[in-house]
Protein backbone atom coordinates (compact mmCIF):
# COMPACT_ATOMS: atom_id res chain seq x y z
CA UNK A 1 0.00 0.00 0.00
CA UNK A 2 2.83 2.40 0.83
CA UNK A 3 4.48 1.70 -2.49
CA UNK A 4 1.24 2.59 -4.31
CA UNK A 5 0.90 5.78 -2.28
CA UNK A 6 4.46 6.84 -3.10
CA UNK A 7 4.07 6.10 -6.80
CA UNK A 8 0.72 7.87 -6.89
CA UNK A 9 2.12 10.88 -5.04
CA UNK A 10 5.06 11.06 -7.43
CA UNK A 11 2.79 11.02 -10.49
CA UNK A 12 -0.12 13.06 -9.09
CA UNK A 13 1.96 15.48 -7.05
CA UNK A 14 0.09 15.04 -3.76
CA UNK A 15 -1.17 12.38 -1.37
CA UNK A 16 -4.11 10.23 -2.62
CA UNK A 17 -6.32 11.72 0.09
CA UNK A 18 -5.87 15.10 -1.63
CA UNK A 19 -7.49 13.72 -4.77
CA UNK A 20 -10.39 12.32 -2.76
CA UNK A 21 -10.96 15.63 -0.96
CA UNK A 22 -10.78 17.57 -4.22
CA UNK A 23 -13.29 15.21 -5.86
CA UNK A 24 -15.67 15.75 -2.93
CA UNK A 25 -15.23 19.54 -3.18
CA UNK A 26 -16.02 19.50 -6.89
CA UNK A 27 -19.09 17.31 -6.26
CA UNK A 28 -20.41 19.75 -3.62
CA UNK A 29 -19.66 22.75 -5.87
CA UNK A 30 -21.42 21.05 -8.79
CA UNK A 31 -24.47 20.32 -6.65
CA UNK A 32 -24.54 23.94 -5.44
CA UNK A 33 -24.26 25.22 -9.02
CA UNK A 34 -27.14 23.01 -10.17
CA UNK A 35 -29.32 24.20 -7.27
CA UNK A 36 -28.41 27.83 -7.89
CA UNK A 37 -29.11 27.72 -11.59
CA UNK A 38 -32.50 25.99 -11.35
CA UNK A 39 -34.97 28.38 -12.98
CA UNK A 40 -32.78 31.49 -12.58
CA UNK A 41 -30.01 30.85 -15.07
CA UNK A 42 -30.11 34.28 -16.72
CA UNK A 43 -30.30 36.16 -13.41
CA UNK A 44 -27.33 34.22 -11.99
CA UNK A 45 -25.30 34.75 -15.18
CA UNK A 46 -26.01 38.49 -15.11
CA UNK A 47 -25.05 38.61 -11.43
CA UNK A 48 -21.73 36.81 -12.07
CA UNK A 49 -20.85 39.01 -15.04
CA UNK A 50 -21.80 42.16 -13.13
CA UNK A 51 -19.80 41.06 -10.09
CA UNK A 52 -16.73 40.33 -12.22
CA UNK A 53 -16.94 43.68 -14.00
CA UNK A 54 -17.56 45.57 -10.77
CA UNK A 55 -14.61 43.87 -9.11
CA UNK A 56 -12.14 44.20 -11.98
CA UNK A 57 -13.02 47.68 -13.21
CA UNK A 58 -13.90 49.45 -9.97
CA UNK A 59 -12.83 47.62 -6.84
CA UNK A 60 -9.31 46.50 -7.83
CA UNK A 61 -8.14 50.04 -8.65
CA UNK A 62 -9.76 51.40 -5.49
CA UNK A 63 -8.33 48.94 -3.01
CA UNK A 64 -4.95 48.86 -4.78
CA UNK A 65 -4.74 52.65 -4.44
CA UNK A 66 -5.80 52.55 -0.80
CA UNK A 67 -3.24 49.83 -0.09
CA UNK A 68 -0.46 51.78 -1.79
CA UNK A 69 -1.38 54.95 0.13
CA UNK A 70 -1.45 53.04 3.43
CA UNK A 71 1.91 51.42 2.71
CA UNK A 72 3.42 54.80 1.87
CA UNK A 73 1.98 56.36 5.02
CA UNK A 74 3.10 53.53 7.32
CA UNK A 75 6.61 53.07 5.93
CA UNK A 76 9.22 55.39 7.43
CA UNK A 77 10.95 57.63 4.88
CA UNK A 78 14.38 56.18 5.54
CA UNK A 79 13.14 52.68 4.62
CA UNK A 80 10.99 53.46 1.58
CA UNK A 81 13.72 52.37 -0.81
CA UNK A 82 13.72 48.82 0.63
CA UNK A 83 10.95 46.64 1.93
CA UNK A 84 10.89 46.64 5.70
CA UNK A 85 9.55 43.67 7.60
CA UNK A 86 8.02 45.85 10.30
CA UNK A 87 6.07 47.98 7.84
CA UNK A 88 4.81 44.78 6.16
CA UNK A 89 3.43 43.60 9.50
CA UNK A 90 1.84 46.98 10.16
CA UNK A 91 0.06 47.00 6.83
CA UNK A 92 -1.19 43.44 7.38
CA UNK A 93 -2.72 44.60 10.65
CA UNK A 94 -4.85 46.92 8.53
CA UNK A 95 -5.44 44.62 5.57
CA UNK A 96 -6.80 41.63 7.47
CA UNK A 97 -9.61 43.31 9.44
CA UNK A 98 -10.43 45.59 6.51
CA UNK A 99 -10.75 42.64 4.14
CA UNK A 100 -12.91 40.65 6.56
CA UNK A 101 -15.10 43.65 7.27
CA UNK A 102 -15.48 44.36 3.55
CA UNK A 103 -16.40 40.73 2.92
CA UNK A 104 -19.06 40.83 5.62
CA UNK A 105 -20.38 44.08 4.17
CA UNK A 106 -20.47 42.60 0.67
CA UNK A 107 -22.48 39.60 1.86
CA UNK A 108 -24.88 41.50 4.13
CA UNK A 109 -25.04 44.98 2.52
CA UNK A 110 -28.77 44.87 1.71
CA UNK A 111 -29.54 44.34 5.39
CA UNK A 112 -26.82 46.68 6.67
CA UNK A 113 -28.12 49.45 4.41
CA UNK A 114 -31.72 48.64 5.41
CA UNK A 115 -32.91 47.42 2.03
CA UNK A 116 -34.50 44.18 3.23
CA UNK A 117 -37.21 43.69 0.59
CA UNK A 118 -36.97 39.90 0.29
CA UNK A 119 -34.80 39.33 3.37
CA UNK A 120 -37.05 40.17 6.31
CA UNK A 121 -39.23 37.12 5.90
CA UNK A 122 -36.15 34.92 5.42
CA UNK A 123 -34.28 36.06 8.54
CA UNK A 124 -37.14 37.01 10.83
CA UNK A 125 -35.09 39.91 12.20
CA UNK A 126 -35.70 43.60 11.94
CA UNK A 127 -33.38 45.42 9.56
CA UNK A 128 -32.32 47.81 12.34
CA UNK A 129 -29.92 45.34 14.00
CA UNK A 130 -27.52 44.66 11.12
CA UNK A 131 -25.68 47.99 10.91
CA UNK A 132 -24.85 48.00 14.62
CA UNK A 133 -23.73 44.38 14.57
CA UNK A 134 -21.55 44.90 11.51
CA UNK A 135 -19.92 47.96 13.10
CA UNK A 136 -19.36 46.02 16.34
CA UNK A 137 -17.78 43.11 14.46
CA UNK A 138 -15.61 45.53 12.48
CA UNK A 139 -14.47 47.25 15.68
CA UNK A 140 -13.69 43.86 17.22
CA UNK A 141 -11.66 42.82 14.18
CA UNK A 142 -9.61 46.03 14.29
CA UNK A 143 -9.15 45.71 18.07
CA UNK A 144 -7.93 42.12 17.74
CA UNK A 145 -5.59 43.17 14.95
CA UNK A 146 -4.24 46.07 17.02
CA UNK A 147 -3.64 43.68 19.94
CA UNK A 148 -1.79 41.28 17.62
CA UNK A 149 0.31 44.19 16.31
CA UNK A 150 1.13 45.29 19.85
CA UNK A 151 2.17 41.77 20.82
CA UNK A 152 4.35 41.49 17.70
CA UNK A 153 5.94 44.86 18.41
CA UNK A 154 6.73 43.94 22.02
CA UNK A 155 8.17 40.58 20.93
CA UNK A 156 10.22 42.26 18.21
CA UNK A 157 11.70 44.79 20.63
CA UNK A 158 12.39 42.05 23.17
CA UNK A 159 14.29 40.00 20.56
CA UNK A 160 16.22 43.05 19.33
CA UNK A 161 17.67 43.85 22.76
CA UNK A 162 21.14 42.49 23.44
CA UNK A 163 21.16 40.01 26.31
CA UNK A 164 22.15 41.48 29.64
CA UNK A 165 25.52 40.18 30.82
CA UNK A 166 26.07 39.65 34.48
CA UNK A 167 29.65 38.48 34.19
CA UNK A 168 32.77 40.56 34.72
CA UNK A 169 34.04 40.14 31.15
CA UNK A 170 35.45 43.32 29.66
CA UNK A 171 35.59 45.26 32.94
CA UNK A 172 39.35 45.91 33.17
CA UNK A 173 40.67 42.40 33.59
Amino acid sequence: MRQFSRQFSRRYGAHPVHLLVMACCFAVAGYAAVQLLMGRTVAVAVWFIGAALLHDLLLVPVYSGVDRAARTALTPRRRRSGRGEASGRRIMCLRAPLALSALLFLVWFPLILRRPAPYHRDTGLSDSVYLGRWLLITAGLFAASALAALINTVRGRHRARPPATGSSEGHGR
